[in-house]
Order: structure tokens, then sequence, then C-alpha cells
């Protein structure tokens, strides 16, 4: 605490301590000194917050809680039935080329709906090239997979059931599969009419599934809703350095917490893995090596972090920002024409002190929560 007073605030501590000055003038002094007036305006309205720190040409959506109905699309609306059958079929692991492998496997509810990897693994132990995100709140997201080569949950599950190094299934075969067991019949009847089973149908009801899994009271939503004593003086020092000196409103802002737009961090490297990143889909050299944005509820619960897995825990990510990361090196003998990632201009090295970084800590911890839990259900035969 004394790091953080002011040389007079000091003063009259140490005046206190020798007897020569009464406490309640302490106290007064303490609730009127810098940080306890900025406490304050961060319990009050947020067009009254300092202003935060967003580079030039960047827009940033003001910090919000979500949106209380995720978005369905028009073509695969919303219902109970089929929630219910796409539930059945996120654990189903009939669904692989190997009848071993669900959806699940990946995004298990006991590890916050990722799988606690620094790299997935898939169809015979395969490794895949990124780490497993979170599918918790995934139903906000415009694009998906940490490329955004996918335009919607539905074209998602249709490429992680037919990917070599996921679930390696033939969809239309995986299809048939499920349609010879015989409970699924009741299922896909009271979802879509009939009891009809196709790789459609089986994408539809997962999706809906999927968009069923919100998670939206963190304690920092609860805050951001009126509660504004959810958050302690060290979480709301925390949120006030991620609006400003920690720049990360540059990325992470609006009610998602993500601009979901693609940055190359320094987290890959050049023929390694999965270095290209969003260039695979835009062949855009500037796209060379960037990911999404990943929104920060509950990254305290999936651990590691990034898409390379790179960050074993909140401490190593903060470091990580904290030097900047690097900028790749040029290869001699690259192999190939595709171009070295250049590090986003929105990085750049921060100067924190160790108490700047556990309040930043407290903030991102204040993002977590108990996210939404629910056992497997029964196997159909």
């Amino acid at each position: 605490m004394m790091k953080r007073l002011t040389g007079h605030g000091k003063k009259m501590i140490m005046a206190m301590l020798l007897g020569t000055l009464p406490i309640t003038a302490l106290f007064l002094t303490l609730r009127s000194s810098p940080e306890a007036q900025l406490i304050e305006r961060y319990r009050g309205p947020q067009s009254e917050w300092p202003a935060p720190w967003i580079d030039e040409g960047v827009t940033a959506a003001p910090l919000a809680t979500l949106p209380p109905d995720v978005p369905h699309p028009a073509d695969n609306p919303d219902s109970t039935a089929k929630r219910e059958l796409g539930k059945q079929l996120f654990f189903e692991r009939r669904l692989s080329r190997s009848e071993q492998i669900a959806c699940a496997s990946c995004h298990d509810p006991d590890l916050g709906w990722a799988d606690g990897r620094r790299l997935a693994i898939g169809h015979n132990r395969r490794v895949g090239d990124t780490n497993s995100p979170t599918v918790v709140n995934v139903g906000y997201l415009q694009e998906i997979f940490w490329d955004g080569r996918a335009a919607s949950l539905e074209e998602q599950v249709i490429a992680s059931l037919s990917d070599p190094r996921e679930m390696a299934a033939d969809p239309e075969r995986a299809a048939a599969r499920i349609a010879n067991i015989s409970g699924y019949a009741p299922l896909f009847s009271e979802a879509f009419g009939d009891s009809r089973v196709n790789a459609e149908r089986i994408a539809a009801a997962v999706a809906t599934f999927m968009r069923s899994l919100r998670f939206a009271n963190t304690p920092f939503d609860r805050f951001m809703a009126g509660e504004t004593d959810r958050l302690d003086e060290r979480q709301i020092r925390g949120l006030h350095l991620f609006r400003t000196e920690a720049r990360c409103m540059n990325c992470h802002h609006g009610p998602l917490l993500s601009d979901e737009r693609y940055h190359h961090l320094g987290t890959s490297f050049h023929n390694v893995g999965n270095f290209q990143g969003r260039y695979r889909v835009t062949g855009t050299p500037e796209d060379v090596g960037a990911f999404r944005t990943p929104p920060l509820r509950g990254a305290a619960s999936t651990l590691p972090l990034t898409h390379s897995g790179m960050a074993r825990d909140l401490d190593t990510l903060i470091r990580l920002y904290e030097m900047g990361w690097w900028q790749n090196a040029d290869l001699d003998d690259k192999g190939n024409n595709i171009p070295t990632a250049r590090l986003s201009p929105l990085i750049k090295p921060l100067s924190l002190s160790r108490q700047d970084r556990e309040d930043l800590k407290a903030f991102l911890e204040a993002l977590d929560g108990p996210m939404p839990y629910m056992l497997p259900p029964d196997e159909l035969h």
C-alpha cells in the first residue's frame, strides 16, 4: 500500500504511527487520495471513467455485458428439441471415423469446454496445430476457428467432423451410422418433423446446442450491470490498467472483449505448425501468422492460452505482452514464397510494476466464474 501512496500520504502514516496525527485525519486523507478517487470513478457510470488508451486508427467499443440472446440464423432457428438432439450428438463418439472421438473430446465441460492441452489431439492420436478454444459463448462470434475459415457454427461442425486431424469422418457415412441407432429417430423427429438423418441436420443440431453454452455471470459482468461491489479495489486497478497502460483495449473491447479481428503476436514461427494463420484464408501478406483475438471470459479456466498454447497461465501471458512479444526473423531459405509474419503494430513493450501485473491478473480472474456444466448424456442404442 505504501508504494501506491503519494509522499504526503506516507508522511501522514508516519505521523500517525508517531502519535502526532489522529487516525481519523489519516482516513480522510486516504479517502481523498488519487487512487481512491480513481476507484470511485470506476464505481460510477462508464461515461465518467478515464478515457481508454486507444491507438490511432482503432475503433474500440465500450466494455459491456453480453447481449441476453445469442443470435441464431434464419435457416436454423432455436428450439428445445434441437438443442437436446445437439447435446446428444455433441457427446456422440460414433460420429467420428474411429467411433472414439466426440466434439466433447476437445471441448470437455470438466475443462471449461476446452481440453487443457497445449495442442489438440484428434484421430489416431494425431496432434493438431492449434490449441482447442472453449466453445462457451461461441454463438456470438461472426467467424469460427482461430483463422476464421468458417462463416458459421454449422460450417464449423462439418469442417471438424471431416478434418483428418480431428474426427476424420465422411459426414454422410457418419450420418448413416447415426441413422442406424434407433434411439435417435424420436429425437430427429421432434427436432425436424421427421426422423431423416443427414449431415446438414447433424450440423444444425450441434450448432444449436453450442449456441446455448452462454457464460455471462462473471464478477465483471455483475459489476458492469451495476453491482459495483463485485470488483474489489485490486480488480478495479486492473480494469484501469486493462483500459490504459496495458493497452489491452486496442484488441479486447466491446461485449465480447474481442475485436474479432486477426493479429500476429509472435506466437508462430515460419514453417513450424500452423504458422500461416489467417493467410490461409485470405492470401494477404499482412495476415501471415495472424489469429483471431480470443474473447476473455473464462480464460483462466481454459489454460493454456493463445492459439499455440504458448502461455501456460495468466502470469506468463501478461509477461509476454509486457515484453512486447517479438518480431520473427527472416529466414535465409524459407523453402516457400510465404511472407514472413510481421508483428502487429498494436503490440508494444509495456512498463508494468509487479503490483501492476498482479492487479491486471486480478482483473482477468474477474472475467472467470462457474462456467456452464453438464454431465454427458447416456449413450443411445
